[in-house]
């Protein structure tokens, strides 16, 4: 098992990619890291995002948080438009099909995620846009 290591952003995701996840899947405080490929709404170029995640009934979840700033991150509003994304775990890159989870879905969903990353709560207090959980579905 590799050890965690602390990347951010580019490298990281580049990092993870070039080893299949030997280095970058385990992330800070135990947390697990997938990589989502998203399309550029405008640009149509492919984008990469590295992302806490847990499996959740076969799904996969991911927090759109963006640290709780009042904006949503580029990768939310890129798969609202297009819900046709890639999801690479370790060495194996899916296709998969994103969505919010629902109202109903949301509270268990949440408690999930933030039992990972207690930060998540925090996050929420400092925005008034509901910070969504997208299910990450295998196509």
């Amino acid at each position: 098992m590799s050890s965690a290591i602390d990347l951010h952003g580019d490298p990281h995701v580049e990092r993870y990619l070039a080893t299949n996840g030997e280095d970058g899947f385990h992330w800070r405080n135990g947390t697990e890291i997938l990589i989502l490929f998203t399309r550029g709404r405008k640009s149509g170029h492919e984008r990469t995002h590295a992302l806490i995640f847990r499996e959740h009934g076969g799904d996969y979840l991911v927090v759109a948080s963006k640290g709780g700033t009042d904006a949503p991150p580029a990768w939310f509003v890129n798969l609202q438009a297009d819900p046709h994304v890639e999801v690479q775990i370790k060495g194996d890159r899916f296709p998969a099909r994103a969505r919010v989870a629902t109202p109903e879905e949301k509270p268990e969903m949440w408690a999930k995620m933030a039992e990972v990353w207690p930060d998540y709560n925090e996050y929420q207090k400092k925005t008034d846009r509901e910070i969504p959980v997208v299910v990450l579905e295998r196509a």
